[in-house]
């Protein structure tokens, strides 16, 4: 019974580890957007906004130096549980040198990149001890470092904007042992998540191998395993009402936050029920070969489409080693459109 018991405890830790995600990201958007221009205007604690907004003026910059990374927030037992959850594994099949600089682009975003997250901007897999000496940083949407107290915390694991100003000072400002993270297919591959799904954006997706080829970072393909499996996904039906506002409201949604808005579901705060929460199903992230990269200055279009070829041959590689072992059928082929 006690045994029992500990097992529900751990589970139950899971799963609050995983439904923070959401209220809390809410929470820390709301003071920003709704609670520092109430003070500001509204109350007689106006200077605890003056304060947050001169430190958001003063700190500016930041984000596109570099950051400001806490390895004591990397390390929160949180992060622990929410890996276990899935659970989530980071695999490593080659050695990355500290005596380069790595672009690993992921590849598939899935709904939420759980995979990306866990594995690359917290150490609940144990980055650091897989790949020492290299230090990851995460790209994603620049518009979140515009937010006051949600900046230093996402700068905090390490989270970066995956813009050419703040990965090119990563990758050229910082000495070497550098690996920015960048989910290649970004938002709009999220509306091709679904269970059994491997298709992902990359044919017309150049822009990280132009940005290796200026920097000379070595391109390392990765893949997440299970990343889609873990939501439901809702695609109406062509030619109904409802497919029509589907896609304009996902129009509107990406052309105003660069996000696409997905209509998913998973289970709810018990395994056998419907909810919002994902499923209980393995990620597993495995990093390939790094693929050196020549640096140029001026890179031309044929010799951009020439490593863009070599990369997807590598991603293709790294996809049919594994994906038998990870949980997919041996007849499945990864599809690049």
């Amino acid at each position: 019974m006690a045994s029992l018991s500990r097992l529900d405890l751990r589970e139950c830790l899971q799963t609050l580890s995983v439904l923070q995600w959401l209220p809390v990201y809410v929470f820390l958007g709301m003071i920003p957007v709704f609670l520092i221009p109430y003070f500001l205007v509204f109350t007689k604690f106006w200077i605890l906004s003056v304060l947050a907004l001169a430190w958001l003026a003063y700190d500016w910059n930041t984000h596109n130096q570099g950051g400001r990374r806490s390895a004591w927030v990397r390390n929160w037992t949180l992060w622990k549980y929410f890996q276990n959850y899935f659970p989530i594994k980071l695999v490593k099949t080659h050695d990355l040198s500290p005596k380069h600089n790595y672009i690993i682009a992921n590849h598939p975003h899935g709904i939420v990149s759980y995979g990306v997250f866990i594995n690359f901007a917290t150490e609940a897999t144990s980055f650091a001890r897989i790949f020492p000496a290299i230090t990851p940083s995460v790209g994603t949407l620049e518009w979140i470092f515009w937010l006051p107290i949600v900046r230093d915390y996402v700068m905090s694991m390490g989270v970066c904007p995956v813009s050419g100003l703040a990965l090119k000072y990563l990758l050229t400002q910082k000495s070497t042992g550098n690996a920015v993270v960048i989910v290649v297919g970004g938002a709009a591959e999220a509306l091709l998540c679904r269970p059994g799904a491997s298709t992902i954006y990359l044919k017309e997706h150049k822009g990280f191998v132009k940005l290796a080829l200026k920097t000379g970072a070595y391109l390392v393909p990765s893949y997440s395993f299970g990343e889609n499996e873990v939501h439901n996904q809702e695609t109406f039906p062509e030619g109904t009402w409802i497919r029509f506002f589907q896609k304009t409201f996902q129009a509107t949604f990406k052309k105003i936050l660069g996000l696409n808005f997905c209509i998913f579901h998973g289970r709810g705060l018990t395994r056998e029920s419907w909810g919002f929460l994902p499923f209980n199903r393995p990620i597993t992230t495995v990093v390939g070969e790094p693929l050196p990269i020549p640096k140029i200055k001026r890179p031309d279009k044929m010799t951009v489409d020439k490593y863009h070829a070599l990369y997807i041959d590598a991603l293709r590689k790294l996809f049919d080693q594994h994906k038998v072992q990870y949980g997919l059928p041996e007849s499945q082929e990864l599809a690049i459109i």
